[in-house]
């Protein structure tokens, strides 16, 4: 199992959900906390193609030491072997002596097979453990890319709200302007315009007609005035003589 084919295989499901979701979005927060949620089984996913191949890896490297740990153990069997075969050699047991050193080499040819099998899986190994590396790698980005995710959701999700709001104020400002109830005020702000200028109206008859009556009686006290001044003149004139016509002209 390699890098590739554990995230390109998470990365084609992630892409599928996330489209998918875009193309029937209605809800977006609850598009978006589905894609939260995708991602995050995405990442599960990962999770557990990255430990499998972490505990194939652990499962190498145990063999690996096992099989160092029996080319130690049978270079020590083949060591011990040779010493007992040079000692009864010494002592003229070659009998014994070569039995030994058959077992010396039986044990040397163990050691030699561990130590190829312990060779052997070593470049496995190497490969193993840099692919584990820029697995952990991208399982790191990928937590770091679901935390971004989930960051940006309260965001949008937050914007979402607030651009609702404003669609609610907007909707509000224009039923206003349709269904202005200002506009009764405004009627009854005219209704009481007429009734104040009606009783203009009133009062200016009323002052026209009072007007009247004082000039009625200036006059009447004019006319009486007048009266009165002819009937001085006419008393005047009856208690003296007649005026000559010259007087009169003059």
């Amino acid at each position: 199992m390699t890098k590739q084919s554990i995230f390109g295989r998470i990365a084609q499901l992630a892409r599928a959900n996330i489209n998918a979701l875009l193309d029937a979005a209605e809800d977006p927060q609850t598009m978006l906390d589905q894609m939260v949620r995708d991602y995050s089984s995405s990442i599960q996913e990962a999770e557990a193609a990255i430990a499998q191949t972490i505990g194939n890896l652990r499962l190498l490297e145990q063999d690996h030491a096992e099989d160092v740990a029996a080319a130690q153990d049978w270079g020590r069997k083949a060591a011990a072997a040779s010493a007992k075969a040079d000692e009864l050699r010494t002592s003229g047991n070659t009998a014994d002596a070569d039995r030994f050193d058959t077992l010396a080499k039986v044990a040397l040819g163990r050691q030699l097979a561990a130590e190829n099998e312990a060779k052997g899986v070593e470049p496995t190994i190497a490969a193993q453990t840099e692919i584990v590396a820029k697995l952990k790698t991208g399982l790191e980005q990928m937590r770091g890319k679901l935390g971004e995710l989930a960051s940006k959701r309260d965001e949008l999700v937050a914007r979402s709200k607030i651009a609702d709001a404003q669609s609610q104020v907007l909707d509000a400002v224009k039923s206003i302007d349709i269904l202005d109830p200002t506009s009764e005020l405004g009627r009854f702000e005219e209704k009481v315009r007429r009734e104040e200028a009606r009783v203009m109206g009133q009062q200016e008859l009323a002052a026209s007609s009072l007007d009247a009556q004082f000039e009625s009686l200036d006059d009447a006290s004019e006319s009486a005035e007048i009266e009165a001044r002819l009937a001085a003149l006419k008393l005047g004139s009856s208690g003296s003589t007649s005026p000559s016509p010259s007087a009169i002209e003059g």
